[in-house]
């Protein structure tokens, strides 16, 4: 046996020669430094205090929850395989981990990424081992497990194939990245959605009203309720943990026995001033119409605002990327060519990492579009050639362009008198690209902004090699 569970004691050991043998006996858990996700008693955070104790509380993720999905399955009982969900905060990952862990027979192990190493993912897994013999399962959650190394991913590995444990692993970062394949493939991967705005309301009013909450103490106004509900961004924790200051301000203030939530108290509360913005009304394409023209306008500090008016308001940061990545080619373009590619990263921060650490990526973006330098260059070229296209200036492909990589193209005279730029020491020569009824039809016009000055004295020259002038 080892140390880890005590000496091995051999008189312990039934004589299988003279008597049947017996169940071991139950012996000390191993010391493991668990993470805590239990309720707690009256003390303890609203947001603990109103973790769902039952599938019936849960509010969102009926993608996963329905009828015979995997993940209602699990929570049943009627479930075995190992779940790494994905998503957001707040979002239920702990509570359904919670949950699973209740159903008959289970004995749940929470780990923490953040402080557990190799030695406790084993000896858990020991401990689930041991279990085992006396017909118990054991659920193991790791929070955060994007964050154990490929050490300690491996080690797990094991006791996933042979069920020694049911693991459940929760990640605010894509798994794909973030876990290696080994434990991937033995696990299903689901992934967790924001909650919408009818969601958390019903969070709230349940938090307000039930004994395990505020029971009824305090009264909120629609103005707060709505405030709330923006300011969670679709995170269940957030929104509770800003009811609870808001509550506690509210009874402190409250003079005779009546306590109401108003805006007023949930901004001095949380310590944000409310942002009116509605991300399905007008204010959503006002606040966003404002940031794509502070940056066409290069106004960065503007751009910022409206940035960060999103941002608080709990706007899709994928949104705000995707505009981004617009911007830098709408306005930018070849004037500064680097702006693009900050938005391109800008967007692969807001898919790998997530908020709220991807703000910095969107802000950094931001700047480099306000300060860039501006051209509607790409945007005009593209234009015209699209209307000339659509008015039938489309001819026909000179035939020395066109492929000649098949039997009986040269027959039919594809290919032939194709000159090969590179073998040129220029890298250029006069040769016909464009249709007949295009030759000489100048689309992009550069600025004398940014990159495009070298590109507007570059240019010239280049067509009138190619075009046979010179």
């Amino acid at each position: 046996m080892s140390d880890l569970f005590g000496a091995h004691d051999p008189s312990a050991e039934p004589d299988a020669l003279f008597e049947a043998p017996r169940p071991p006996e139950p012996e000390a858990e191993p010391e493991i430094r668990r993470a805590s996700i239990g309720t707690g008693g009256a003390s303890a955070p609203l947001a603990a205090r109103m973790r769902p104790a039952s599938l019936d509380e849960v509010v969102g993720q009926q993608h996963l929850l329905e009828p015979g999905a995997p993940l209602r399955r699990l929570v049943e009982g009627s479930g075995a395989a190992s779940v790494v969900l994905y998503g957001p905060p707040g979002t239920g990952k702990t509570t359904l981990a919670s949950l699973i862990s209740g159903a008959t027979g289970r004995r749940f192990e929470a780990l923490s990424a953040l402080s557990a190493g190799v030695k406790d993912v084993r000896a858990v897994i020991d401990l689930a081992r041991r279990r085992l013999t006396h017909g118990e399962q054991t659920v193991l959650f790791i929070d955060e497990v994007h964050r154990f190394s490929k050490t300690q991913q491996d080690a797990l590995l094991a006791a996933v194939e042979n069920r020694i444990v049911l693991l459940v692993a929760a990640t605010t970062e894509n798994p794909s990245f973030s876990v290696v394949a080994p434990l991937l493939s033995r696990s299903l991967v689901l992934q967790l959605q924001p909650l919408g705005p009818d969601d958390i309301r019903a969070l709230l009013e349940r938090a307000r009203t039930d004994a395990r909450g505020l029971a009824g103490t305090v009264q909120i106004t629609d103005d707060a309720s709505d405030h709330l509900v923006r300011l969670a961004g679709g995170d269940a924790r957030r929104a509770l943990t800003a009811l609870e200051a808001s509550a506690d301000t509210a009874l402190a203030r409250a003079t005779d026995g009546h306590a109401v939530i108003d805006l007023e108290t949930v901004e001095s509360s949380i310590d944000e001033a409310a942002v009116r913005y509605d991300r399905d009304g007008d204010q959503h394409y006002d606040v966003a119409s404002a940031f794509i023209k502070s940056l066409r306008g290069s106004d960065v500090d503007a751009a910022l605002h409206y940035l960060a008016r999103m941002i608080v308001a709990g706007e899709d940061p994928r949104f705000i990327a995707r505009r981004l990545m617009i911007q830098a080619s709408e306005e930018i373009g070849m004037a500064d060519p680097t702006a693009l590619q900050t938005a391109v990263a800008a967007a692969q921060v807001v898919q790998q990492v997530g908020m709220p650490e991807a703000q910095l990526a969107l802000a950094q973006a931001t700047i480099h579009i306000a300060t860039a330098p501006k051209s509607g260059a790409v945007t005009a070229a593209l234009g015209a050639a699209v209307a000339d296209v659509k008015a039938g200036k489309a001819g026909p492909v000179p035939a020395h362009l066109r492929d000649g990589h098949y039997q009986g193209a040269q027959k039919l005279g594809n290919a032939i008198g194709y000159r090969y730029p590179h073998a040129h020491p220029d890298g250029v020569l006069a040769q016909q690209y464009a249709p007949d009824e295009l030759i000489g039809v100048d689309y992009y016009e550069p600025t004398g902004r940014g990159v495009e000055r070298e590109l507007s004295a570059r240019l010239p020259k280049l067509r009138r090699i190619v075009r046979g002038e010179q």
